[in-house]
């Protein structure tokens, strides 16, 4: 039987510092030595990590289906019953800024984040800023932008630039949400949507919210060894903050799938970098979208990374 060696095998310490370190330091095990047999200091620990309740959202997209009418209080009484505390908006549902506000208030929800496009005239961003403020928002992101010209993507970030300092004034955070062509359209010499923005759009103003199926699909749609990796270098090689993830899985025939059902490694891309939101979303939920709001929050209480 394999048995470590003693504590009278290591050198002696020489002061008190020494004495608490937890690493002995003149010896380790062989390489080839099976975990249980390590002294604690080398053996691994599990993960132990999880995602906090308070920072797991849902993106509303998932249950436009069922966001209309009467539809909009039993599915917020839903959420709130699953757990969430959080949903990241997509439109208003033919309510105010502020009858949304109430209606949300009234389930214990906040609607740290929302979809808005680009807005097309100062007065246009100055309600947009508005409506956010008045239903209690911490960020803001702007949800697509697509065109195979690089001036258009300057342009963009250059607007965005603008936005986001106005936004930073009403104390708001604000974001771009990618899909794939960021990463897969070619503006000619190798050049692409991300090269552009993230050289362009100010790290001080604009963060990411990255969206973890689109990403990974982006790796595979460039021909990446490793798609989990590639997303994983997309957030660290980033001048821009990830402050939020789209938590979307992606089935190994590149389809939408409900979370934990799917074949993208979460445990690894959070180990990696943890956001300060994990958003739940499938655009196209596996059978029922409350189904994919429950399983989703469900597994991100689970998961451990």
């Amino acid at each position: 039987m394999l048995q470590p060696p003693s504590n009278a095998h290591w050198s002696k310490k020489k002061s008190a510092d020494e004495a608490s370190s937890v690493v002995p330091p003149l010896w380790a095990p062989p390489s080839d030595w099976p975990e249980w047999a390590l002294p604690q200091p080398w053996r691994l620990q599990p993960a132990s990590a999880r995602c906090p309740p308070g920072l797991i959202s849902i993106q509303l997209y998932t249950l436009r289906s069922i966001m209309n009418g009467d539809g909009v209080d039993q599915t917020l009484a839903a959420l709130a019953n699953y757990g969430y505390s959080k949903v990241e908006l997509a439109g208003f549902y033919g309510r105010t800024a502020e009858q949304l506000r109430a209606t949300l208030d009234s389930f214990g929800i906040t609607p740290s984040s929302s979809h808005s496009g680009l807005s097309d005239s100062p007065a246009a961003l100055e309600t947009k800023l508005a409506d956010a403020v008045t239903l209690g928002q911490t960020h803001i992101n702007v949800p697509y932008l697509v065109s195979s010209n690089g001036d258009d993507w300057r342009r963009w970030a250059d607007q965005m630039n603008e936005e986001a300092a106005a936004a930073n004034a009403a104390g708001l955070k604000y974001g771009y949400h990618n899909h794939a062509h960021e990463f897969t359209t070619d503006l000619g010499n190798g050049e692409t949507p991300w090269d552009i923005f993230t050289s362009r759009l100010d790290p001080r103003l604009v963060h990411l919210e990255v969206d973890l199926y689109w990403a990974v699909t982006g790796g595979v749609g460039v021909g990446a060894a490793d798609p989990i990796q590639f997303a994983i270098d997309t957030i660290k090689q980033a001048p821009q903050k990830t402050l939020q993830y789209h938590v979307k899985d992606r089935d190994a025939a590149g389809d939408f799938a409900d979370l934990g059902t799917g074949a993208i490694d979460f445990s690894r891309i959070f180990a990696a970098h943890r956001p300060k939101e994990f958003i739940v979303e499938n655009d196209r939920p596996d059978v029922t979208p409350l189904q994919t709001a429950e399983v989703g929050f469900n597994y991100l209480r689970k998961l451990r990374f």
